[in-house]
C-alpha cells in the first residue's frame, strides 16, 4: 500500500511564514505605540500616582489580562518565525558569498535587523524580569513607579535601556516598510513613499519616547 502523504499547510510555507512574522511585527508596533502612551506618565511630576493607576489597571483589568496573552502570542511567533529565516539561511549558505555587496542594494536597516532583533530580544527579556517579573509573580513591595525610578536612577541600566532603543529605531525602520510589502499593502509608488515617511516617524518618535524615561530619572540624580 502506498504511503499517505501530507502537504503543509499555508501557514508552514515560506510565504505563510513571512505573512505571520508581518502581522505579528505590526501588532507588536500597535503595542509600543499603547505602550509608550502609558510609560510616558512617568514624567507628569505627580509622584508616581498617574503612573501607578495606570499599572493597577493594566494589571488587574479581565480584558486588558486576555490581550497580554495574545501580545505574548504575538512575541513568540514573531521570534519564533524570525529565527526559522535565518536558520534556513544559514543552512543554504553555510560558507557565504565570496564578494558581498550588501551595501550596493540594502540599507543599513534591513542589513542589521538580526543585530537589532537580538539585542531587542536580551532587552525584552531584561526587561520582563525586572518588571512583570518582579510584580506580577514575585510580588515585589515596591509600587511599579519606585521600580522604574530605581531602575533608570542606574546608569548602567539606563545606558542598556537607551542602547536597546538605538536598536530598536534600526528594527523599526525596516520592519515597518518590509511588514506592510509582505501584506501586498504597498501598491504603487505614492503609497510607498508614504509608507516610508510613516515608518521613519514610527522608528524615531517611538525608541526617542521610551528613551526620554530613563534619561529623565537619571539627569535628576545628578
Amino acid at each position: 500500500m502506498k504511503a499517505a502523504t501530507t502537504t503543509p499547510s499555508w501557514l508552514h510555507t515560506s510565504v505563510g511564514r513571512k505573512v505571520i512574522m508581518a502581522a505579528t511585527g505590526l501588532f507588536l508596533i500597535t503595542f509600543l505605540i499603547v505602550h509608550l502612551a502609558g510609560n510616558l506618565l512617568l514624567l507628569r511630576g505627580d509622584g508616581g500616582a498617574a503612573f501607578n493607576a495606570y499599572a493597577e489597571f493594566m494589571s488587574t483589568n479581565p480584558a486588558i489580562r486576555i490581550l497580554e496573552i495574545a501580545l505574548f502570542a504575538g512575541f513568540i511567533l514573531h521570534i519564533y518565525q524570525g529565527l526559522y529565516f535565518i536558520l534556513r539561511e544559514r543552512k543554504s549558505r553555510p560558507q557565504g558569498y565570496a564578494l558581498n555587496a550588501a551595501n550596493a542594494n540594502s540599507s543599513i536597516f534591513s542589513r542589521t535587523m538580526r543585530l537589532s532583533a537580538v539585542v531587542v530580544l536580551v532587552f525584552l527579556v531584561v526587561h520582563l524580569r525586572h518588571f512583570f517579573v518582579e510584580h506580577r509573580v514575585l510580588g515585589s513591595p515596591l509600587t511599579m513607579y519606585e521600580s522604574c525610578k530605581a531602575a533608570f536612577e542606574n546608569p548602567y541600566y539606563s545606558a542598556f535601556y537607551v542602547v536597546s532603543m538605538v536598536l530598536l529605531a534600526f528594527h523599526l525602520a525596516h520592519g515597518f516598510y518590509s511588514g506592510l510589502q509582505t501584506l501586498g499593502l504597498i501598491m504603487n509608488s505614492r503609497i510607498e513613499r508614504i509608507v516610508k515617511w510613516i515608518g521613519a516617524g514610527l522608528a524615531f518618535a517611538i525608541p526617542l519616547g521610551f528613551a526620554i524615561i530613563p534619561m529623565y530619572f537619571l539627569l535628576k540624580t545628578f
